[in-house]
């Protein structure tokens, strides 16, 4: 990578990092524990306990994200910043743009 391009991706990391970290805040109260002692009705409880499993499976998604995210900020200034974890070959800068918590080029994680 070229050091405009590392600068580039440094600073979307941060900005994703942010992101992810406000996204996942918000979710906080989604993923609460449903009160069988709330009087919201049968289907009502139903479709609460529905949306906190997708709430979860949002949380989930966004910590493996910044999982990714941390890792490659705690690279910034070593030489396996921008190289897959698995060939450590240089991975696509149009890719860590797109994707960067990714950690695997793309023929590494199509595996």
């Amino acid at each position: 990578m070229t050091t405009e391009e590392i600068r580039q991706f440094h600073e979307k990391l941060l900005k994703e990092k942010e992101k992810l970290q406000q996204k996942i805040a918000d979710m906080e109260t989604d993923v609460e524990p449903i009160s069988p002692e709330n009087s919201i009705g049968r289907i009502s409880r139903m479709d609460a306990i529905n949306n906190k499993g997708v709430a979860e499976y949002g949380m989930r998604q966004a910590k493996q994200r910044l999982n990714g995210i941390n890792a490659w900020l705690a690279k910034v200034d070593t030489d396996a910043f921008g190289k897959c974890v698995e060939c450590k070959n240089e991975i696509q800068f149009k890719r860590l743009m797109f994707m960067p918590y990714s950690l695997k080029c793309m023929r590494c994680a199509s595996r």
